[in-house]
């Protein structure tokens, strides 16, 4: 008697279980659909994880140039015989004397002192030193040429910001190089006042400075500054050479656009002088043609 009621009982349960859950599933479907924009989006995430994980590591890896200068000469090779006996006359030491340097293979330098004493008369003063730096190519600090470039431009201010300069003047100097500049100051040393050079140029990843400077002791005139600008100058072309020559590539220095050879004007020059040549044998032959158109013309009036 029980039963038929127990079972209707548990059939509407279901039924009404079965109601509830229909919503949910029309939900869920709605969701579904409307989640086609989200479904792309993880394609895409998809797609952007396999490019990712396409990439193998390093193959983004930033590279730099390769230097182009490999090692240094010996400084105080650097320089001929007659450039010192020129701007260090009265060196007791012509070889030098080298600096110390805890990687010779980027960085070394060599001085001369020369004092002529006059006596009475007073003394003339000279010193002398060249520094060499090369740089290496680093994909964290960037290639050679652009490391030489930064520390030009320190070595350059550097000297600029020399503590009691006086009369700090600074130039450009073509011919040298890739670039090149001239510092120049005075500076006063126990009533002494010396005229400081400082010279630095950059050949590809090398820096070169050469620091020159010069002074009259005991009441003796002060050496011309424009002179020993232009000493300094060479002391400084002369070690950029030595740099090329020392990794295989000649004896002279790249010196820039302003110092190309002027193969263009050879060239010019030759191209004038053919088409001269030309010219005049197209003359020749017109001069011929009228001889013939002459001589034609003589014979038919004779006939």
């Amino acid at each position: 008697m029980h039963r038929p009621a127990q079972r209707k009982r548990q059939l509407r349960s279901r039924l009404l279980v079965c109601a509830a859950a229909v919503p949910v599933i029309l939900v869920a479907g709605c969701s579904s659909d409307s989640g086609s924009d989200s479904g792309s989006d993880a394609s895409k995430k998809g797609s952007g994880a396999k490019s990712s994980a396409s990439a193998k590591p390093g193959d983004d890896a930033p590279s730099v140039e390769m230097a182009a200068y490999a090692k240094l000469p010996e400084p105080c090779d650097v320089l001929s015989k007659k450039t010192l006996e020129d701007l260090v006359p009265k060196a007791k030491d012509k070889s030098g004397k080298a600096g110390t340097s805890s990687d010779t293979a980027l960085r070394g330098s060599c001085s001369w002192d020369s004092l002529d004493n006059n006596g009475v008369d007073g003394s003339q003063f000279r010193w002398l030193r060249v520094s060499l730096m090369r740089f290496e190519s680093d994909a964290s600090l960037g290639s050679g040429a652009k490391r030489a470039q930064d520390s030009f431009a320190k070595q350059v201010a550097d000297a600029q910001a020399t503590k009691d300069a006086k009369n700090v003047k600074a130039e450009p100097v073509q011919g040298v190089g890739q670039q090149a500049t001239l510092v120049r100051y005075d500076l006063k040393k126990d009533k002494d006042t010396f005229k400081q050079q400082t010279f630095v140029t950059r050949v590809e990843n090398a820096v070169i400075t050469v620091d020159f400077n010069g002074a009259g002791l005991a009441g003796d005139k002060s050496p011309d500054a424009g002179k020993l600008g232009k000493d300094a100058q060479k002391a400084a072309k002369e070690a950029a050479d030595a740099v090329v020559a020392a990794n295989g590539g000649g004896d002279k220095a790249s010196s820039g656009a302003s110092d190309k050879p002027k193969s263009d004007d050879k060239t010019d020059g030759k191209t004038d002088e053919k088409k001269s040549e030309d010219k005049k044998s197209d003359d020749k032959k017109s001069d011929a043609s009228k001889s013939d158109d002459k001589k034609k013309s003589d014979s038919d009036t004779k006939s």
